[in-house]
């Protein structure tokens, strides 16, 4: 552990044997001129192995910094240690292989300030590189934003979020740990603490920017992501549901899976809108098998690459 100062907004970035740690933690100081803020990085991975790239932040940096060895190759570890760590009130997470725009944490609080919501999502888009395919460019699938319901936005992301944890929502919330190696652990997170009465609001100027690398720029990694959020998003459903909602949501989701199937072949003279089908039959399988009890695909921590949901 190294410096720790009470300040009032806490930058927490997990992390997984990533090298891109150095430029996200750089991102930041370049982005955020003088406002009083402290950066905790928590390390998930069985060794210590992010700590050299942070002493060596650290020591180039006014930045208040802090390291945290908590293995376990489980993301709610690691984000959970965060939320019983950090001592700013307000807590921003940033993955570790993204870069934060300019005054990208400036537009998360000036929303926060203006809109009185205790969580504040912003976007995180896309870099893709210049060989990858171009349908996928075009569809730009690997960005991240927020999902309005009825002008509402019900569940959230911790890719580029800011909370005030002082909220009642907050109070012994925690990332269940099930979904620590499955991801769609924060869609849990923030779709209870929207259920505990946290409105959530969305800057869209506060964006970060994500690389996407070659083993990412497949369609196999996509529809891999696409099941495994159908599998959250299913199970979120569960806990409210009834056995004849149950029977009926599986029913749902199994009609919709057809449904995108066909639409797949109807579209396949267009490789953008063939795989845009194909992909949410594969979120609406994953819904599917949620019903049925399947496990959920584990897909953090399983190489040295630092593959995360």
């Amino acid at each position: 552990m190294s410096r720790r100062f009470d300040q009032k907004i806490e930058v927490c970035i997990c992390t997984y044997r990533r090298a891109s740690l150095i430029d996200t933690l750089r991102s930041i100081d370049r982005g955020v001129a003088k406002m009083p803020i402290s950066i905790l990085v928590i390390d998930n991975d069985d060794t210590p192995s992010a700590q050299s790239a942070t002493d060596a932040f650290t020591v180039t940096s006014d930045l208040a910094v802090a390291y945290m060895h908590c293995p376990g190759a489980n993301i709610s570890i690691a984000r959970n240690a965060a939320l019983s760590h950090a001592r700013g009130r307000y807590l921003a997470f940033l993955d570790d292989d993204e870069t934060a725009g300019p005054d990208w944490l400036v537009h998360l609080e000036r929303t926060m300030a203006t809109t009185s919501a205790p969580v504040v999502l912003g976007p995180v888009q896309a870099v893709y590189d210049e060989d990858g395919p171009k349908w996928m460019q075009k569809a730009d699938l690997h960005s991240t934003g927020p999902v309005f319901v009825g002008g509402q936005i019900k569940t959230g992301y911790s890719c580029n979020v800011m909370i005030d944890r002082e909220h009642p929502a907050f109070h012994d919330l925690s990332f269940p740990l099930e979904l620590g190696r499955s991801g769609g652990e924060d869609t849990a997170f923030f779709t209870e603490a929207y259920d505990r009465g946290a409105r959530i609001a969305f800057s869209p100027n506060a964006v970060v920017y994500e690389p996407v690398p070659p083993e990412r720029a497949r369609f196999a990694w996509l529809a891999k992501r696409r099941y495994r959020m159908g599998q959250t998003h299913g199970r979120l459903l569960l806990r409210r549901a009834s056995a004849m909602s149950t029977l009926q949501g599986g029913a749902l989701a199994l009609g919709k899976t057809i449904y995108c199937a066909v639409e797949a072949l109807v579209t396949s003279y267009s490789p953008m809108r063939r795989n845009r089908a194909v992909l949410r039959g594969c979120l609406h399988a994953g819904t599917f098998s949620a019903h049925l009890g399947l496990r959920n695909l584990e897909l953090y921590g399983q190489n040295n690459k630092g593959v995360t949901p």
